[in-house]
C-alpha cells in the first residue's frame, strides 16, 4: 500500500499562492501518476493536476492550467502543487492521488489511494 500525507493548505485572498505538499510512503514503486483532486462542498471531485513520475508528463484542469504547477522531487517521493492567482472558486479540500494511471486522477478522480486533504480557502 501506498501512504500520502499532504500539508500545505491555508486561507489566502483573491490572487494568493500557496504551495502543498504530498509525500508518498510504503509502494511507492506500485504507483505511476500521483497528481491532486479537488471537492468543494456540495460539488462533485474534480482532477486538478497529475504527473507520470516516471517521464514527468504532466497534466492540468482547464481551469487551473496557467495558475498551478505540479512538480515532483523523486529523491523525497513528494510532489508538490504549485498554485498561483487564486480565486473564491479554488476553495476546497485537495487531496493527493496515487494511481498507475492519470486518468483515474484527472478524469474521473477515483484514484486507487488518496491522503486525508489539506483546506484551501480563498477570500474576496
Amino acid at each position: 500500500q501506498v501512504q500520502l500525507v499532504e500539508s500545505g493548505g491555508g486561507s489566502v485572498q483573491t490572487g494568493g499562492s500557496l504551495r502543498l505538499s504530498c509525500a508518498a510512503s510504503g509502494r511507492t514503486y506500485s504507483t505511476n501518476c500521483m497528481g491532486w483532486f479537488r471537492q468543494a462542498p456540495g460539488k462533485q471531485r474534480e482532477g486538478v493536476a497529475a504527473i507520470y513520475t516516471g517521464s514527468s508528463s504532466s497534466y492540468y484542469a482547464d481551469s487551473v492550467k496557467g495558475r498551478f504547477t505540479i512538480s515532483q522531487d523523486n529523491a523525497k517521493n513528494t510532489v508538490y502543487l504549485q498554485m498561483n492567482s487564486l480565486q473564491p472558486e479554488d476553495t476546497a479540500m485537495y487531496y493527493c492521488a496515487a494511481d498507475r494511471w492519470c486518468d483515474r486522477v484527472m478524469v474521473t478522480a477515483t484514484p486507487l489511494t488518496w491522503g486525508q486533504g489539506t483546506q484551501v480557502t480563498v477570500s474576496s
